[in-house]
């Protein structure tokens, strides 16, 4: 049978979606073939690994694929950052295949711009010039596009999945809307504060779990209509978003052009039994199936989130569960690991035995 090294240097403790993303789709395609895996660990309290740590992976790495007594079928990197180890790999046979995901950051870093932009956008043009036969596979089309402004011939999207799951759905409500995630500009949370808050009815509060990446967006914290409550996980988290009136993702378009790669709060919180309403903006198209796990709105359009909110408000009860029922049905399926495994499995062209 055809194996895989999957090669990543995004991995647990260390918090974040291509953490997830390496450890639950390793774990998905483990049932599918046999798995080797190469994997720098992040640090205790979640972050992520140090600088020299990430030299010294990079040369084990090496060592790694030149050591394999059979070179495996398939080379899968786990970002974009990592191409040079696609090198080591080529070298060591040509006739693996060679796989990289791109997540988002991973490649829309040079649209920052400075020189640290600049020189990435260099780093990854030179990339897609070496590497020309390599597969990418983009986690939506968002991060698609943004990927070909580099150069790199990226012909796979895969959605991304979540293994959260609540219990059956009451239509019961509370009378907050929640926002989840990091408070950065691109995610809209200020700008929701700002357009849409004031105008909701005064007994809506807006409740928000998350971490401050930003100090405009901890300025608009002071707002008397907004609940802090930092982050949430695990059975607290899955019932902050069933029991709110609705889940926001008010993602904007911003002067640096960063993108929201997929957008996986707005899957998470469908699956966990929230009314998901989202920006119709970047990855957050294919992380909300709309009409059917949430409702896309314009983004930046502040009348449309006021509609869309006022038509989940008037909802009755039988409406809110009937609703959640079939959102909770349709992630259990196509957002899953299992989904996620097998549409790579497709994307490495090797038969299964």
């Amino acid at each position: 049978m055809a194996n895989l090294l999957f090669i990543t240097r995004k991995w647990t403790p260390a918090v974040g979606g291509m953490e997830t993303y390496s450890h639950k789709l390793s774990e998905a395609l483990r049932a599918l073939l046999p798995v080797r895996i190469h994997r720098l660990a992040g640090r205790r309290g979640g972050s992520p690994p140090r600088a020299i740590s990430l030299v010294f992976f990079a040369l084990t790495s090496i060592i790694r694929i030149a050591a394999q007594r059979r070179p495996a079928a398939v080379v899968h990197l786990g970002d974009m950052a990592l191409w040079p180890l696609g090198i080591a790999a080529r070298l060591r046979s040509r006739k693996s295949r060679l796989i990289l995901s791109a997540h988002g950051t991973d490649v829309a870093y040079p649209r920052r711009g400075g020189v640290k932009g600049r020189v990435y956008g260099l780093y990854l043009r030179l990339g897609a010039r070496l590497l020309p036969s390599a597969t990418v596979i983009a986690n939506s089309e968002a991060t698609r596009a943004v990927a070909r402004e580099s150069g790199w011939s990226c012909d796979e999207v895969i959605p991304l999945a979540t293994d959260l799951a609540g219990p059956a759905p009451t239509g019961h409500f509370e009378h907050y809307i929640l926002f989840a995630g990091r408070l950065v500009e691109r995610k809209g949370c200020r700008w929701f504060i700002r357009e849409v808050l004031p105008h909701l009815p005064p007994s809506v509060r807006l409740r928000i779990a998350g971490t401050i990446w930003d100090e405009e967006e901890r300025a608009a914290l002071r707002d008397p209509r907004v609940d802090f409550v930092g982050s949430l996980d695990g059975s607290v988290l899955v019932d902050a978003y069933r029991h709110a009136l609705c889940v926001v993702v008010p993602n904007i378009e911003t002067r640096s052009k960063e993108i929201e790669g997929f957008g996986l709060v707005a899957t998470e919180a469908a699956a966990a039994g929230g009314i998901v309403i989202a920006s119709r903006i970047d990855g957050l198209v294919q992380a909300v199936t709309d009409d059917l796990t949430g409702f896309l709105v314009p983004a930046g359009d502040s009348a449309e989130w006021l509609r869309a909110i006022a038509g989940v408000a008037d909802w009755d009860r039988h409406a809110r569960r009937s609703f959640a029922e079939r959102s909770m049905a349709h992630c259990r399926t196509f957002y899953s690991w299992d989904r996620v495994a097998r549409d790579t499995l497709g994307a490495y062209n090797l038969p299964l035995s």
